[in-house]
């Protein structure tokens, strides 16, 4: 009986200072990319990567937007987006996120395939005044970076 004992309590202390911990992970996929800007997605999470025109000393020009896709929610952002490219006049899109506002911001051209589209992206946060926009993207490259 003691040597059962001793065997519980040696085989308990063990297992009480155990360092590692296997985590489940969720892989990442790269999606479209054009240039710099690329999407990200991790689970049911996407992240939109895009290099900022604005010049910031203090940190760098990427930036990022995220959101998870709970009502085929990616779809619907590349749909929002080329819907905007064939409205006449060409308007201002805004959408909000979770921790952003996003205005998809649409210049015109004489030639249709020419129109670009930008992200001017602000964050929600209160007393954050983090506002960037990106470089203008035309529709093939939305096309190539929703991998569409």
């Amino acid at each position: 009986m003691k040597k059962i004992i001793t065997l519980a309590i040696l085989f308990f202390s063990f297992v009480s200072v155990a360092q590692i911990k296997v985590l489940e992970t969720v892989p990442v996929e790269r999606l479209g990319k054009v240039n710099n800007n690329y999407i990200q997605k991790i689970g049911d999470e996407y992240t939109v990567y895009y290099t900022s025109i604005q010049n910031d000393e203090e940190s760098s020009s990427q930036r990022k937007f995220s959101f998870r896709n709970l009502n085929n929610d990616y779809t619907s952002l590349y749909n929002i987006i080329m819907g905007g490219f064939s409205a006449s006049p060409l308007y201002d899109i805004k959408l909000e996120l979770p921790n952003n506002y996003i205005w998809l911001h649409y210049t015109g051209s004489v030639l249709p395939e020419k129109a670009t589209v930008q992200f001017m992206v602000s964050s929600k946060e209160a007393g954050s005044a983090t506002n960037s926009v990106s470089e203008p993207f035309v529709k093939d490259q939305i096309n190539k970076l929703f991998q569409k």
